[in-house]
Formats: structure tokens, C-alpha cells, sequence
């Protein structure tokens, strides 16, 4: 166990396996064993052997950290049983606290229907350049299809990664003929090919610089981090005379943590890359980082919980069309890595996360995708069953685009006159009262916003001098299209004079009682003290109260009903510090219906409580 232990600390995995695996055919049974064993074929990818190991830990019945629940249920879908794995994820849910892998699953339990619904827009097949060994990570340059391979070179023995025991892998490419079919790869480039890893290439519109994942090494000297261990690290190549030279790290390597898998917006102007650096909230996270027309670099951003959870987000791509797709075990998906895709908005802020659905995902680990944005076509990598080696090709067909766009759109205007408010501030806010986009209205009161997500709700704010500030939620529908997001907006000055009745020209909600009552309800009272605030503003101002009732009961219980009401309100505005003579107070009864449930009529109890009522009439100012 403790020779065990070392290989495992090592990331020698296959080395650990073999004797852990001893170890327990020998009927040893333990947490730790069970728990490292399962992990070392879940960090391989390998889910079914993971999942043998996973059930025997659970089986102990012992206590065991949360992350155990959710690295269970991948390895549960991977052999089909999906009922279990929603169980637990029912379990991470309620042991993890505030993980956003629980959150997004607790707001998501229906998401295998929506992968569902997602899924048959793909035709695909194997690219036809795979080997028994590990194939992965395409990018277009020129007529070629460039990608990393652990493919055998001709008299040449690689040296071998301990913990997968596959060779370490170098850049080929496969020319594309005029079929769109690819011919027999070739070593890329002599100049960036090393004794460790080159993988996961990148090339910027004028195909004259190259960015590419590899071991911590260059020039001949190996870096490692504390524990030892050779990291990856970005690098940048740029062709010289039809030769990749000039081969440089990007400064914000590090020795200490691995920075990997690069992709390039469509300008160039920004670089995508997955990274497990400080500021990483999972095992690995999507970050971006300008390119300077200098040449240099800005600060590496966090693409944070839009993208990012606490497993493992990677391998980015940018489609032409501000597409991101990325693979993550940390979103719901079908097991393992799964295919997601985010639209990048045009203020960079980043649409609700898809799962691109199957057939590209299934089971195991689905990964590397890429697709021109014209011919819908592309390639990803997966390690289904099936293929010819660890890691396969695939190529395909989008024959259905996964869209759903939605125009958030509106008029702010004034709710006496409802004339435009020209050039009112409109605020967007999500659903955790965070701004996303602030914009004004034009001269006739419209705004528009073409990054609204769907089938989520937002909430807009519209904003006027001389307005009271107002705020409507507003919820996008799950399908294509317009949604209105107008506001009306009241002024905060209004014009009063002898006959006005506050409730009215306030907006204060009518003042209503309880069925056969006259007591003031709280809601009531809240009410009563707004026109109470008035009063007091306004020492002169008389008040005539004027109170109704609905037409249930009799005339005569009715017209005291009311009158009951209306002295009950005078006496709690006096009560409020408003001066008796200030104020009169009669009852109508029913003689003043507002709608026509009057006796006989059927009405619903909604539409005899409008009757109930009392409003508040300007005397004198």
C-alpha cells in the first residue's frame, strides 16, 4: 500500500493500479483504498472500471467526503443508470453546501430532457485518422486538419507518461482534399515537436502565429512545480520561412500551476485558454486574456460561474459566429466531459450554458470540439466506445443549429399622458439583482437589448429625472423572438387641486376591508398613513373620505356598513396626528358601484372587493 500510495501521489496511476487492485483481491477493504483506486481510473477517463470501485466504497457504508456523491454519479452514467446517479446528485446536493455543480443540478433536475430536446442535430463519423493510441484536439491551418497524436513514429520509441502509459504526443496534420476528406497525417513540425507533450494548437486569421499546450519544458531545460511534477504550459511559434520557429512561453506561466488549451476569438484580439491557476474555482477553469496590439498580454480573467464550477472546465473553442464551446464534467450533462456552448453577447457578456446534446456527448468523455461557423462542419474528440484507440476523432454535420435568440425590448413613457420618455436610463439586472447592461432610450422612449437570454428571467429598471424610479420583472421565454419590456413611469411631482381623490392621482392602493368589517387591515392602514404623509406636508388640506360597499346584503346594512368604514378610517388618521376638523367622513353604500355587480348580477369575490373601497377627496387646499 504505501509502494501504492507513492505511485499514486505521483499521478503514476496505471503503476498504483496494479497493485491496489492486488491488494483487494486479496480481500483487503478500506475507504482509502476504494477511494483511490476509484479515482485513479476516474482522473484516466476510465468511468466503468471507476465505477466498479466507486460501488464498493459506497458499499461500506462509511463516511466519505461530498465530492464523492457527484465523481459517483459520473461514473453511473457512464454504465447507464441514470436513475441512480440523479440520486446522488440528490445527495451532493443536500452534503455540499454551496457548490455550484449542486446548484446548477438543483435548477436543472429536468436536464435530461432538455439534452434531449437538444440532441439529433449532428451527423457524425470517425475522421478516418485514428491510431490504436491516443488522437485529439483539432485546429484548421491552411488545407490541413492539425492535431495531437501518441502514434508510433517509424523506428522511434517515445518515451511513456506514467500515468496513462501512453506515449507523450506530438502535432500531426492531415491534408483536406477537395472531398473534404482527410488524407494520412503527417508530423506537423520537426521545430515544435519535444521529448514531452505538444497538443491542443491554435492559429491566429493570418496563419503566422501559433499558440500550442506542452510540457514545462523549452530549450532543452525542465521545469517542475513542488511536488515534482513537469506542469503544462502555454507557448507561441511563429512561421518563418514555412518553418515554426521563435518558440516562447507566455508570461503568465507558471511553474506551480498548468495553463493549457488554447483558442482564439475571431478577431484574434483575445485568447481563450483553461487553466488551474489562483482564482481557480474547480479543477480546472476557462480564463481569457487580451492580446495587446503590442504584442503583450493583459491580465488573465476568470470567465467565472457563468462557465466555470468546481470540477473540470477545458478545452475552449471560439466559433466565427462568438460561439463558445467548452467540454465540462461540472455542468449536467450524460457523464464524463460533456459539450457545452455559450454565445458571446456583443458586450462580452456570456449566454445561459447548452449542452450541445447527442449524439456528440454520450457516457464517457466528449471533448475538443470545433466547427466553421459557414459549413457547419467540424471535429471533436471522445474516448466512446467504439473508436480505435484511447482518444478518437470524430468528424461531423450540425444539421440543425441549437438557437434560441431573444430581443428584449421596450417603450419607457409616462403613465398619465403616455408620451415617450426620451433618453431614460435603462437598467438590466438578472435574477441576482447583478447589472448586465445599462443603456438610454431613444428620442421616442425605445430601447433594445439583443443579448437577453432564454427562458430566464431578468428584471429592467428605467430610470427619468422628475420620475419615480421603476422596476418590472420581465421573463424571456424558451423559444425565439421579441419580449416586451416596457415601463410607465410616474412623475414624482403631481398637480392637485379641490376635487382630486389621492387614491387616484398618488396610485395609492384603494383602501379595503374584510367582507361585513370595518377594522382596519394592515394593508390598509399602510395605505391610509401615505395619504396621512400628504396631509402633513400640506397643513391646509382638507379631506373628504368616502367610503363603499359591494352589493351583498341589504340596502340599509349596507349604507351603516359603509358609514362604519368611513369613521373608522377618520378616527385612525386622527389617531395619526391629523386634526378632526380637517376631516369629514361618509359612508354610500352600494349606491356607487363601480362595475355592475349589483344585486342579482353573479360576480366573483374579486369584482365585489373593487366595490369595497374608500378614496380620499380634496376639499380645500
Amino acid at each position: 500500500m504505501r509502494k501504492a500510495d507513492q505511485q499514486y501521489d505521483k499521478l503514476a496511476y496505471i503503476d498504483a493500479i496494479k497493485i491496489y487492485e492486488r491488494v483487494a483481491e486479496k480481500g483487503h477493504k478500506s475507504v482509502d483504498l476504494f477511494e483511490k483506486l476509484g479515482n485513479a481510473y476516474y482522473f484516466n477517463a476510465e468511468l466503468e472500471p471507476a465505477n466498479k470501485w466507486y460501488t464498493a466504497l459506497f458499499e461500506l457504508n462509511q463516511p466519505i467526503a461530498p465530492e464523492y456523491y457527484y465523481r459517483y454519479s459520473q461514473t453511473l452514467k457512464s454504465v447507464g443508470d441514470y436513475t441512480k446517479a440523479n440520486a446522488m446528485l440528490e445527495e451532493f446536493n443536500t452534503r455540499s453546501g454551496n457548490d455550484q455543480r449542486a446548484k446548477l443540478y438543483e435548477s436543472n433536475k429536468d436536464y435530461l430532457a432538455v439534452i434531449k430536446a437538444n440532441s439529433g442535430r449532428f451527423r457524425i463519423e470517425n475522421a478516418g485518422i485514428n491510431s490504436e493510441y491516443s488522437d485529439y484536439g483539432t485546429a484548421f491551418f491552411d488545407d490541413q486538419l492539425v492535431f495531437a497524436s501518441s502514434r508510433e513514429k517509424p523506428g522511434i520509441t517515445k518515451r511513456v507518461q506514467k500515468w496513462n502509459n501512453q506515449a507523450f504526443t506530438t502535432l500531426y496534420a492531415a491534408k483536406i482534399n477537395g472531398d473534404g476528406q482527410l488524407l494520412k497525417p503527417e508530423e506537423f513540425s520537426g521545430t515544435i515537436d519535444s521529448r514531452f507533450n505538444e497538443a491542443t494548437p491554435a492559429f491566429t486569421p493570418d496563419g503566422l502565429t501559433m499558440y500550442f499546450t506542452r510540457n514545462n519544458y523549452n530549450d532543452g531545460k525542465k521545469g517542475k512545480d513542488k511536488k515534482d511534477q513537469v506542469l503544462l504550459k502555454l507557448y507561441k511559434a511563429t512561421l518563418d520561412n514555412g518553418k515554426w520557429k521563435n518558440v516562447v512561453e507566455l508570461p503568465f506561466n507558471s511553474n506551480n500551476y498548468s495553463t493549457a488549451h488554447p483558442a482564439l476569438s475571431p478577431d484574434g484580439k483575445t485568447l481563450y485558454f483553461a487553466s488551474n491557476m489562483p482564482g481557480t474555482m474547480g479543477e480546472s477553469d476557462i480564463f481569457k486574456v487580451v492580446i495587446n496590439t503590442d504584442g503583450s498580454y493583459g491580465k488573465p480573467e476568470n470567465l467565472g460561474i457563468a462557465i466555470n464550477t468546481e470540477g473540470k472546465e477545458t478545452f475552449p473553442f471560439v466559433s466565427a459566429d462568438n460561439e463558445l464551446y467548452f467540454a465540462s464534467d461540472g455542468h449536467p450533462g450524460l457523464g464524463g466531459l460533456d459539450i457545452f456552448v455559450s454565445r458571446i453577447m456583443k458586450d462580452n457578456t456570456l449566454g445561459k450554458v447548452a449542452n450541445v446534446g447527442a449524439p456528440v456527448n454520450g457516457p464517457t468523455d466528449d471533448f475538443a470540439f470545433m466547427i466553421d461557423a459557414k459549413s457547419r462542419n467540424g471535429f471533436f474528440s471522445s474516448n466512446r466506445d467504439g473508436g480505435l484507440g484511447y482518444d478518437d476523432i470524430y468528424k461531423f454535420t450540425e444539421t440543425r443549429k441549437l438557437s434560441c435568440e431573444q430581443l428584449l425590448e421596450g417603450t419607457i413613457t409616462d403613465s398619465d399622458t403616455k408620451t415617450p420618455l426620451a433618453n431614460a436610463k435603462v437598467i438590466v439586472l438578472d435574477d441576482h439583482m447583478k447589472i448586465i447592461k445599462e443603456s438610454y432610450a431613444d428620442e421616442q422612449g425605445y430601447y433594445s437589448w439583443d443579448g437577453a437570454n432564454c427562458d430566464v428571467v431578468y428584471y429592467v429598471r428605467a430610470q427619468h429625472p422628475q420620475y419615480e424610479t421603476k422596476e418590472e420583472k420581465v421573463t424571456i421565454p424558451a423559444t425565439s423572438g421579441k419580449t416586451d419590456g416596457s415601463i410607465a413611469l410616474d412623475k414624482n411631482i403631481k398637480t392637485a387641486k379641490t376635487g382630486t381623490d389621492l387614491a387616484t392621482l398618488f396610485r395609492i392602493s384603494i383602501i379595503y376591508f374584510d367582507l361585513d368589517k370595518s377594522n382596519i387591515r394592515p394593508d390598509a392602514a399602510l395605505d391610509i398613513s401615505k395619504v396621512v404623509e400628504v396631509m402633513k406636508e400640506y397643513p391646509n388640506m382638507k379631506i373628504a373620505i368616502a367610503s363603499h360597499t359591494d352589493s351583498r346584503a341589504s340596502r340599509a346594512y349596507n349604507m351603516k356598513l359603509s358609514e362604519r368604514r368611513a369613521q373608522a378610517t377618520l378616527e385612525y388618521m386622527v389617531q395619526s396626528g391629523i386634526s378632526r376638523d380637517r376631516l369629514t367622513a361618509k359612508g354610500y353604500g352600494e349606491t356607487q358601484l363601480v362595475n355592475g355587480c349589483a344585486d342579482g348580477v353573479p360576480c366573483t369575490e374579486a369584482q365585489h372587493q373593487e366595490n369595497r373601497r374608500s378614496q380620499f377627496i380634496i376639499t380645500s387646499m
